[in-house]
């Protein structure tokens, strides 16, 4: 992690680490050397076997916290027992996302639509994430360099979209990215040193994106191994003013 070389004691957060991208970039982060403590986080214990599984085995460097984003207090008191151990974090990575559960699917026409699966959209993809961007702000203010990356989606850009349909999934990526760049700002003047950015992971082969790859050329469609180390590559060169920005999983600014 080259941005990172001039820091000795690595502290990281992953925000739904017990699968996909998320438990990935965990994977991948444990064998850097550099990096002192990883918190990740999950929802449900079931859905975590993996991940503790990999907190047995690194036990002094990998912490698991429970937390649904969708709730604030549980975000702030997971942000509470970080703080408790740690002073700042350097990096940290919102994985959560949601595009389908049980009755809820992606819309294809507007008779689709429902109030409740929209909020349920805009809760998990938008809402949670900022409300994040409000809790960790203190872990930021420090004077090393640090980045706060979220998961963002292509399908969420406004110009790009062509197609139409996805109506809750598309909006609420919308709205996540304007959450994330006004964060930007206020970041920028509460603590300089840090970078908050969106990132597309392109399509990944992951239980999100699963019921959606049979349209999918194998080419386009990326291993979570692959995808983690595309975004790493992405964030190592971020610079000074990327902050606020729109980045796809090549390094190219995606429009809004």
């Amino acid at each position: 992690m080259s941005f990172l070389n001039e820091i000795n004691h690595i502290n990281i957060l992953i925000v739904g680490a017990n699968q996909g991208i998320g438990l990935g970039f965990v994977k991948k982060l444990l064998q850097n050397e550099q990096v002192s403590k990883i918190y990740a986080t999950y929802r449900q214990l079931e859905s975590a076997t993996e991940l503790m599984t990999l907190a047995d085995k690194h036990f002094d460097k990998l912490i698991c916290l429970s937390i649904d984003i969708a709730d604030e207090l549980q975000i702030s008191e997971c942000v509470q027992q970080i703080r408790a151990e740690i002073s700042n974090l350097h990096l940290v990575i919102n994985c959560v996302g949601l595009l389908h559960e049980g009755n809820l699917q992606p819309e294809k026409s507007l008779r689709q639509l429902n109030s409740e699966n929209l909020l349920r959209y805009f809760q998990i993809n938008s809402i949670g994430a900022v409300l994040l961007a409000k809790h960790l702000l203190p872990l930021f203010r420090h004077g090393e360099r640090s980045i706060f990356a979220t998961i963002s989606a292509k399908i969420g850009s406004i110009g790009d979209n062509q197609l139409g349909g996805w109506y809750g999934y598309r909006a609420s990526k919308a709205a996540l990215n304007m959450f994330m760049r006004t964060a930007a700002i206020e970041y920028g003047r509460s603590c300089p040193k840090a970078l908050v950015v969106t990132l597309h992971p392109g399509t990944t082969d992951t239980r999100l994106s699963r019921p959606f790859q049979n349209n999918v050329p194998a080419e386009k469609l990326f291993s979570v191994e692959r995808t983690v180390n595309q975004l790493l590559t992405v964030i190592e060169q971020l610079q000074e003013g990327d902050s606020g920005q729109f980045f796809s999983w090549d390094g190219s600014r995606l429009p809004w």
